[in-house]
């Protein structure tokens, strides 16, 4: 009975598509969100998982966050190196996000916009607010939809919305609709 129900699983392992398989690793990465076949954002992978996402095909793997963070992976950058992958590290700094700090990736993403991309930092709270401006930015994706996505991560605090405000202002696009709830407009919606 034993080797009747192994066998099961295994014919049933092989006969799964490879998508699914590296779906459900990819889905492993904490706070794992794919916004296009293009683009995802994730917290810290771990080497491991580095792999899954060179197997599903990335090719460009940009880091958010300083390299000495609590959970960091020791040589991030030459695991990813030599998985084949392009490796950009753009450290910002969690209390002090800047529309440079933005530019620069932005400038990333743009030189080689056809690569596909995983940005990841700690949690995903930087990756995927860095997102959230490009998608609106740079790849027109409606403003509600690019923040109910993001939503589904965090609600920016006062320091990355400010950060987020500034941006999209800089852009000459409102950060307003009719279903984006901010931090602070969730503060006045509760004293009311």
């Amino acid at each position: 009975m034993i080797a009747r129900s192994a066998r099961l699983v295994l014919v049933l392992v092989c006969c799964m598509p490879l998508q699914a398989i590296l779906a459900g690793q990819l889905d492993d990465i904490v706070n794992y969100r794919e916004y296009s076949s293009m683009l995802s954002s994730s917290g810290q992978p771990s080497g491991e998982q580095l792999q899954y996402l060179r197997d599903a095909g990335f090719e460009r793997v940009v880091f958010l966050a300083f390299s000495d963070h609590q959970g960091s992976v020791p040589n991030e950058d030459r695991i990813v190196k030599d998985l084949g992958m392009d490796y950009v590290h753009i450290p910002v700094n969690w209390d002090a996000p800047s529309k440079s700090d933005f530019y620069a990736f932005a400038a990333v993403m743009q030189r080689e916009p056809e690569k596909k991309t995983v940005v990841h930092c700690q949690v995903n709270f930087r990756a995927s607010t860095f997102s959230f401006l490009y998608r609106v930015l740079y790849e027109g994706v409606p403003m509600g939809e690019a923040k109910e996505d993001l939503n589904t991560v965090w609600v920016p605090d006062d320091t990355w919305r400010n950060l987020v405000f500034d941006t999209l202002e800089e852009n000459d696009v409102s950060p307003h609709c009719d279903t984006c709830l901010w931090e602070g407009d969730q503060a006045k919606m509760h004293s009311q």
